[in-house]
């Protein structure tokens, strides 16, 4: 047998400044707000500050999402992917250079980048696709624009030539739509999450 519970009655806040009227969301609750929980009492204070500091993080942060234009989107949409590439090829070497993080002649020192093999100007089609983007060094990546010939030629040793031609050919164009960016997005997110939890 389930009971069900009455909803809660319409109170009028403790605060005689306000005496809003509200429904209150727990038991024993006398004020309609955390600002006039800190009126209310004083030892509520540092609990209500807490709780108008996230209500207003949370506004800065909805409306800071619609100010983001499809440019800003791609842009974390990206930097999502990198990210995950970053983590899966964790354990491999540069993919122009074989070089890792401790070999003496890598200037770069522990700092990596995921290069793109078509590049995005290039090939904007291929920006978030797996294959075409693995673990390099800012050496390679940066100061010798990619080292591509090196990266075509360790990419046919790491994903097969049949991949790598796939690659080369021609793709139809895409044209995300932001809710499309937003996905990829917290695809790859999800997915660098999963890896950090079973690397734990």
């Amino acid at each position: 047998m389930t009971i069900e519970r009455k909803p809660a009655k319409p109170k009028k806040c403790r605060v005689a400044t306000c005496r809003a009227s509200f429904v209150p969301s727990r038991m024993g609750q006398a004020v309609c707000s955390p600002a006039c929980a800190m009126i209310d009492a004083p030892r509520h204070a540092p609990r209500a500050r807490k709780a108008l500091a996230d209500i207003e993080r949370k506004d800065i942060k909805v409306r800071k999402e619609k100010l983001k234009n499809r440019a800003d989107h791609l842009r974390e949409a990206q930097a999502a992917v990198n990210e995950y590439v970053r983590l899966r090829d964790a354990h491999l070497p540069c993919i122009s250079c074989d070089s890792t993080p401790n070999d003496s002649d890598l200037m770069t020192g522990s700092r990596w980048d995921a290069g793109h093999y078509r590049s995005v100007g290039a090939c904007p089609e291929l920006r978030f696709e797996p294959l075409n983007i693995h673990r390099q060094c800012v050496k390679c990546n940066r100061n010798l624009s990619g080292n591509a010939v090196q990266y075509r030629i360790r990419l046919v040793q790491r994903i097969g030539a049949e991949k790598v031609a796939w690659l080369e050919g021609l793709h139809p164009p895409c044209k995300y739509t932001v809710d499309e960016i937003k996905a990829i997005k917290a695809k790859y997110r999800a997915m660098t999450k999963e890896i950090k939890r079973t690397a734990a």
